[in-house]
Parts: C-alpha cells; structure tokens; sequence
C-alpha cells in the first residue's frame, strides 16, 4: 500500500516518511520528523522535533510525539526523541524530547501506552511495557522491560524500575522499584512480587521460587537493607540470573529500594 497523507494534514518538506506511511486528517508532521514503515497517524496526532519512529508504530488522535521539554534548564540545541518499533501511543499520550543539545528520550519496542500518559525529558523506556491511562513518569525515570504501570501511577525523577516489576494505579514512585516486585501506595512500598505477571511470561517454577526468595530476603526476615544484599549476595542462587538482577539493580541505585510495608 502506498504512502497515505490525508489532504488536511500537515506534512512539513523535511520529514522523512517509510514506505506505507498512513496520516490522518488534520495531523501534523515537522522538519526533521522520521516514520518508519507502516507507521499509522489517526486524526489529529503530532510528531515534531527531532523526533524519530520506528516501523509499525500507531499514534491515535491527539497524541503529541517530540515536543520540547518541559525543563526550565533548556538551552537551546537539537535534543531529541527515538522511539523503536511497533509502540502504540493512545490519546492525549505525550512524550517530550531530552533537554541538552544532542540526547534523546528514548523509548524502545513493542509498547503500549494508554492515554493521556506522559513521557518526560530524557526519560529511558524499555521495551513490552504496558502503562495505563494518565500515569506520569517525571524527568531521566528509566523503565526496564516487560513493566506494568498502573493508571495514575506517578513516577519521580532519576527514579528506576526494574525488569518485570508493576507499580500499581495511583501509586506514587519516589524510590526504586526493584525487579519482579510489585509496589502500592503513596508514597509507594513493595507488597509482593508479581508471581502473575512472571508466570504469563513464562518464567519456571523454579525461577518464581528464585524470586520469592528474594523477596523474603529483602522484605521479610527482617534485615537492614545492607544486610540483605550481602546475604542475596553469598546464597547459593547468587549467580542466578533473577538474583544476579536483583544485586546488579540495587548497586545502581541511587535513590534507593523502594521499602517494604
């Protein structure tokens, strides 16, 4: 099928548009914009800036892809926004560029994002993640893959959230949500490890065991956050990979695991 622009829509000269390219009426597209293949703009969505999509991606009305960041600290430059393959942007959804000349917000692939969400400046995204509807992820948040977030989750700045992790509607994220656990509340602390979401993926019995584990280790025998890395760290799973995750995780950290309740 053949690039499709509908006369409504504006398409500014410098855009690049892949092969089979579908835009909708009343779209806008701007200089320096890139759509890879097959990409699909519903009625009234935007990509401007230095903005670049991948192929597959489908962006639904009202959606705003590369505007430019919210960050008083802008200087001027071409920041920008890369975006993988096959992300679904709802309504509303919007995703700003990075603040200094030359980064990138970046997004991965296979996502799917609900409306009304946000992305912010220079925000690391991973890829098979679903976001509900509304939820906010402040400036340099990095969300690992295959993440849940519930609607209205809030997630501040510099904070992490590991691989396979959900962090529940309306919750308030201020520290780091470690891997495979699942956090609630405002502020935000772990209640469990998210056994559902690791089955569906298929992770064995044994890994899940692997991972509740963990959880006891970090969250109930009742050791000080020191502690409990040293003991993750000499157990007989330590080379494991959920537990070498896990230990990798938390010397990154800088804000700090998310507590326990």
């Amino acid at each position: 099928m053949p690039t499709l622009i509908h006369p409504t829509a504006i398409v500014d000269p410098g855009a690049r548009l892949g092969a089979d390219v579908a835009i909708g009426p009343l779209c806008y597209v701007g200089a320096g914009v890139v759509l890879g293949d097959r990409t699909r703009l519903h009625h009234h969505a935007s990509v401007e800036g230095n903005t670049v999509l991948g192929v597959d991606c489908e962006v639904y009305p009202y959606a705003c892809l590369g505007g430019k960041t919210q960050d008083l600290k802008f200087k001027g430059g071409e920041p920008g926004v890369r975006i993988g393959d096959r992300n679904v942007f709802r309504e509303y959804f919007t995703v700003h560029a990075a603040t200094n000349d030359g980064d990138f917000t970046t997004v991965g692939s296979d996502n799917t994002f609900l409306a009304y969400g946000h992305i912010a400046h220079d925000c690391v995204i991973g890829s098979h993640i679903v976001a509900s509807n509304a939820m906010m992820l402040a400036g340099h948040v990095t969300v690992e893959d295959h993440v849940v977030i519930g609607g209205y989750g809030g997630v501040h700045q510099f904070c992490r959230i590991g691989a396979h992790a959900m962090l529940s509607a309306t919750a308030k994220l201020v520290h780091d949500l470690p891997p495979y656990f699942i956090a609630d509340g405002a502020p935000a602390v772990v209640r469990a490890y998210n056994k559902v979401g690791l089955e569906r993926r298929g992770h064995s019995a044994e890994q899940i065991e692997r991972v509740r584990r963990i959880y006891r280790i970090l969250y109930r025998e009742g050791l000080n956050r020191s502690q409990a890395l040293e003991k993750l760290a000499t157990n007989e799973n330590a080379a494991t990979p959920e537990f070498a995750r896990m230990l990798a995780f938390a010397r990154q950290s800088e804000r700090g695991l998310a507590p326990g309740p």
